[in-house]
């Protein structure tokens, strides 16, 4: 018999560039296993290579490897693709971490699952959050500089997204990436001992 799924899991999730994979790093290092969604999707986009190819050109392919900046381009710029590519590709990455999750929730201890497109999918029956937040300047800026994007394709990939505000107002926590590296780490421990002092 199947454990029900997500039973002790968190979802952590934010915007782009509002840090939260450093928020996931750090997490791991304080001792929870973290399920990272980025990651199985990158393996579903690989696995499903040949229908990536055939819906937005075989140049965007090399060698059963999918070029994830060149089709970010395109998704990021085209909200019909866009919406084609995640009805495809969201159920298959729903269904390996449904998997993992099943079998971490047999272990009775919190958990991380690392979901950018938490609050926008609507998909997983996860009762509890972190929202990693930062404004949308620091966002934007981050953005600019960490990826080498103009001004306008930082702004796409951000307004792709629900507004980092109202992901706050949603939060059952929020880890605050606004200051330095200090402060978020002790952010980050002030959410862990929380977590653990709770009985779900």
């Amino acid at each position: 018999m199947l454990t029900k799924a997500f039973q002790y899991a968190i979802a952590l999730t934010g915007s782009i560039a509002t840090g939260k994979s450093t928020v996931a790093s750090i997490l791991k290092d304080e001792g929870f296993t973290v399920i990272d969604a980025d990651m199985v999707a990158h393996e579903v986009l690989d696995e499903e290579y040949k229908f990536i190819a055939k819906l937005f050109g075989n140049n965007i392919v090399e060698n059963t490897k999918v070029d994830r900046k060149k089709l970010g381009n395109i998704v990021f710029s085209d909200v019909q693709k866009r919406k084609v590519l995640e009805a495809y590709v969201h159920p298959k990455i729903y269904d390996k971490i449904l998997k993992i999750s099943q079998k971490l929730d047999r272990q009775r201890k919190d958990y991380i699952v690392d979901i950018p497109l938490f609050f926008e999918s609507n998909r997983y029956a996860i009762k509890r959050s972190i929202v990693v937040y930062a404004t949308k300047q620091q966002q934007l800026n981050r953005l600019m500089h960490r990826n080498g994007l103009t001004k306008e394709e930082a702004l796409l990939r951000i307004d792709s997204q629900m507004d980092i505000e109202k992901k706050r107002d949603k939060a059952s926590y929020v880890i605050d990436n606004s200051g330095n590296i200090e402060d978020l780490y002790a952010e980050v421990i002030r959410i862990k001992e929380k977590i653990l002092g709770e009985d779900i």
